[in-house]
Formats: structure tokens, C-alpha cells, sequence
């Protein structure tokens, strides 16, 4: 008998995954067998494991600056600057996200380790889904996010719209996966493997005629819709509204950041790495997603009474405009499409843990008091926290000396140097529309009359964990909208080979 052969392991490259898996199994143990840890003791455990994490991240940019990218585990995964940039995001979304969780865990009485391991379970998915060259361990990776943001959205047990936000999003979640595992099977029928750069390498040689590649454009379509769903683009958008709404705040803020990082990751691997040469078939495909989600997010969010669910169609739009930088990936001889997306990514996320941990402030004890009355005289009652509202608002507006200025300038400036002015055109028009939604929130806060019984409200608390992340989102968003030179400069040295 052949002697058994193991594929090699570069240990240094996996670090940050083990990192955060043992980080999550000790504290979990630790917090089961223990008596309830002081306040802030868990986030602050998670966050000292996302640091650690980061640290082994930066060394691996670093060293793959200097020997460059490389396949690990037989090929199943890619660590390159692409994959560490996306690892740097989702561990960076986990700290603030954790620490955003703490106060309210403890305000709702659910205080308690297993939501932050969720969360480190997800930010795992995220990881391989960013670095998976199989579509088989993509699907791993998918499923392993979203079973734990399942979970997560039905996490407040004493709330009916967190269990019925779970279910819905278990139940169309499910249906996406299978989507995308039936796009992975024609693929791999198509091309003899699920490899994603041998699927390049395939097709790149491989001359179709007579229309004898209709299962691998059926493979195709069925993959883009999985992906689809991840990311919330219209018209496989329907589940966001309500599972924003009825999931815990925090929780919202993680999906809409790290599921959001994750799923355009994998589509950006998959579309430029596996299927450049039949960009011809998927580019139209996205320009229609990208425009309908541009337009749908932003006149639907426009309509909304629940800040949350203008929130969720924000994201929609948001979804859309990276639909544009991915749409001008597809372009031959782009070099702004990737670039650009990632960099949305990358603001984007942060962006939105600032937004919904002020949301989740003023939603109050329970949870429950997310309409737009409840950000009725902030300004006057918390100031600092309606400025730093307005600041991540008027960023997600698009507004200069912001970080979602050089977002969606970048995104739209790729698509104008690929000559695809229509979708330029429309998100411009659309980012004015969006503009509406923010101001009515902005108004709110600060011009809106005092009405009888508002003095009767619960108060508006800001303990010192959300203060962290609240403060540190305005720097980020105020520096990276000043001095967007060295985020921009990460962007592309993360596609550098």
C-alpha cells in the first residue's frame, strides 16, 4: 500500500484562524464553568483575542509583500493581500462590535459568553469564505457564517421579532445555500473541478461552441444568486428589512459589516479569479443588480418610519454601489473596479457599527423603540452622540471630508473610466435620493418640537464601551475622509501579486 501523503501546512498563515478558534473555546469553557464574569469581562476577553488575531495579520501582509502570495492545505485555500485585507476587516468589525455588544447584553439581562463566541464563529466563515480557492470550502465557510448569524438574529429570547427574524432568515438563507451549492455542482460539471484557479486556468483554454456551455452558464447564474442573497442586492433583497428590524442591534450592525465583507469577498474571488474569461455573461448580470439596488435601497429607505429598517434598504444602496466597482472588475484592463469595492468594504464597515451602535442606544431597554420619534431631541439630551450620529450619517450621504465620499467616488469613478456612464449616472442620482432618508434622521435630532410625554422617556445612557467604538468610528471616518491616501494605497497593494 502507497503510504498515506498529508498536505503540508504553512502554520504561520493559518495563525489568525486558530487564534480566534481557541480564543473562543477557552472563553467559552471559561465562561460556562465559572461564576458570571464581571461587567465588560467577556467583550473585553473577545477583543484581546481579535487583537492577537491583527497583530498575526499585519506580520503575514508583511511577509507576503516580500515572498509574495501563496496556496496553502493542497491548495484549498489563498493567502494573499486580497485575503489578509479582508481578514484585517472582519477582525477589526469584531472588536468594535464586541465591545458595542457589552452594555447591551448587560441592559437586556442576557449577559453572557455565548454571543461573543458567535461571533467569532462567524468572523471564522468570514475568513475561509475570504480566502477559500474551493468552491466546496467556500461553501464550508458560507455556511459556517451564516448558521452562526442565524442564531445570532434569534439571540433575544424575550423579543418575538428576534425569533421571527431568525426564522425568516434561516429559512431563505437556506434556500440561497442550496442555490449556490447547485451552482458549485454544474461548475464543477462544466470544468471537472471545483478548484477555483484551476476553474481559471480551465477556461481560460477552453473554446465553447454551438451552446454547449449551457450548464456552466446555469452554474453560473445559480452561484451569482447565492451570492446574491449574501449581500442583499435586489432582487434577492427581501429578507434584509425585517431581519435588520428584529434582530438584536448589535447583532444588525455585524451582519450588515462582517456577512456583508464576507459575501462580496467570495463573489470578488470567484467572478475575477474563476469566471474572467466569461465576464462577458456575468457583467450585465451585475450592472442590473447594481442599479435596481441603488435605486430600490435608496427610494424604499426614503419611505421608512423605523430607523432600522431605513437602515437595512441604506444597506441595500450601499450593496449596490459596491455592485458598481465589482460590475468595472469586469472590464478588460480595469485596474479600479477591485480596488475600489474593497475600499467601500473596508469604510463601509466600519461606518455601519458607528451608526447602529448609536441606534442601539437610543432604541432604549428593550430594544423595541427604533422609529425615527425615538431620535426626537437627541441633540438636546445627548449632544455629542447626535454629532457623532450626523457624522456617520453624512459619510453613508456620500458628503466630502468623509470617508463615504472616497468610497462612492472611487466606485463611480471606476465605472466612468470603464465607460459605463448609465450606472455612474444613476447612482449619482440615487445618492441625492438616499440623501433624504439621512436628513429625516439628522432633523429628528436636532430641529424636530418636543411632543407630550417625551420627558417621560427612558433616558438616553452612553456607557464607556460604546463610547470606544462610537469615538473611534468618527476618527476613522473623519481621517480616512481627510487623508484617504493610505487606505486607498491598502486597497490596491491588497490586489498587488
Amino acid at each position: 500500500m502507497e503510504p498515506i501523503v498529508y498536505p503540508s501546512i504553512d502554520w504561520l498563515a493559518i495563525t489568525p484562524l486558530i487564534i480566534l478558534l481557541g480564543g473562543m473555546l477557552v472563553l467559552l469553557v471559561l465562561g460556562a464553568l465559572t461564576r458570571p464574569w464581571p461587567r465588560a469581562w467577556y467583550a473585553w476577553s473577545h477583543v484581546e483575542v481579535a487583537v492577537a488575531a491583527l497583530v498575526v495579520e499585519m506580520v503575514l501582509w508583511n511577509r507576503i509583500g516580500h515572498e509574495g502570495p501563496v496556496t496553502i492545505i493542497n491548495d484549498a485555500l489563498t493567502i494573499d493581500r486580497f485575503t489578509i485585507f479582508v481578514w484585517i476587516g472582519v477582525t477589526v468589525a469584531l472588536g468594535l462590535v464586541s465591545l458595542a455588544t457589552a452594555d447591551y447584553l448587560r441592559r437586556e439581562d442576557l449577559d453572557g459568553p455565548e454571543t461573543y463566541s458567535l461571533y467569532v464563529c462567524a468572523v471564522i466563515g468570514a475568513m475561509v469564505m475570504a480566502a477559500a480557492n474551493d468552491l466546496v470550502v467556500l461553501f464550508l465557510g458560507l455556511e459556517i457564517l451564516s448558521i452562526a448569524l442565524y442564531v445570532l438574529a434569534a439571540s433575544h429570547r424575550r423579543r418575538v421579532q428576534s425569533q421571527e427574524s431568525g426564522l425568516k432568515y434561516f429559512v431563505l438563507g437556506g434556500f440561497a445555500s442550496a442555490f449556490f451549492l447547485y451552482g458549485v455542482a454544474l461548475l464543477y460539471g462544466a470544468t471537472g473541478t471545483t478548484n477555483i484557479g484551476g476553474m481559471g486556468a480551465y477556461l481560460g483554454d477552453q473554446v465553447f461552441l454551438d451552446g454547449d456551455d449551457a450548464i456552466l452558464l446555469a452554474g453560473v447564474a445559480l452561484l451569482l444568486v447565492g451570492l446574491a442573497f449574501k449581500v442583499a442586492a435586489v432582487p434577492f433583497h427581501f429578507w434584509t428589512p425585517d431581519v435588520y428590524q428584529g434582530a438584536p442591534t448589535p447583532t444588525t450592525s455585524f451582519m450588515a459589516s462582517v456577512g456583508k465583507f464576507a459575501a462580496f469577498a467570495a463573489m470578488l474571488r470567484v467572478l475575477v479569479t474563476a469566471l474572467p474569461t466569461r465576464a462577458e455573461d456575468w457583467r450585465p448580470v451585475v450592472w442590473v443588480m447594481a442599479v435596481l439596488s441603488v435605486v430600490v435601497g435608496s427610494v424604499l429607505a426614503v419611505v421608512q418610519t423605523d430607523v432600522k429598517r431605513m437602515l437595512a434598504y441604506s444597506s441595500i444602496s450601499h450593496a449596490g454601489f459596491i455592485l458598481i466597482g465589482v460590475e468595472a472588475a469586469g472590464h478588460q484592463g480595469d485596474v479600479d473596479g477591485l480596488p475600489s469595492s474593497l475600499l467601500y468594504l473596508m469604510i463601509y464597515a466600519v461606518l455601519v457599527i458607528g451608526t447602529f451602535t448609536v441606534t442601539a442606544l437610543v432604541t432604549r431597554t428593550g430594544d423595541a423603540s427604533s422609529s425615527l420619534d425615538s431620535f426626537r431631541g437627541l441633540a438636546k439630551e445627548r449632544p455629542l452622540l447626535a454629532l457623532a450620529m450626523t457624522v456617520f450619517l453624512l459619510a453613508q450621504a456620500g458628503m466630502p471630508v468623509t470617508s463615504g465620499f472616497v468610497a462612492k467616488f472611487g466606485v463611480i469613478q471606476a465605472a466612468a473610466e470603464n465607460e459605463s456612464y448609465a450606472v455612474a449616472i444613476v447612482a449619482m442620482v440615487a445618492s441625492v435620493i438616499a440623501a433624504v432618508l439621512y436628513l429625516r434622521i439628522i432633523i429628528s435630532m436636532w430641529l424636530a418640537d418636543a411632543e407630550s410625554g417625551d420627558e417621560a422617556r427612558e433616558k438616553v445612557s452612553v456607557p464607556w464601551t460604546a463610547g470606544v467604538v462610537v469615538t473611534a468610528a468618527v476618527i476613522f471616518t473623519l481621517v480616512a475622509g481627510v487623508f484617504p491616501g493610505w487606505l486607498i494605497d491598502a486597497a490596491r497593494d491588497a490586489l498587488a501579486r
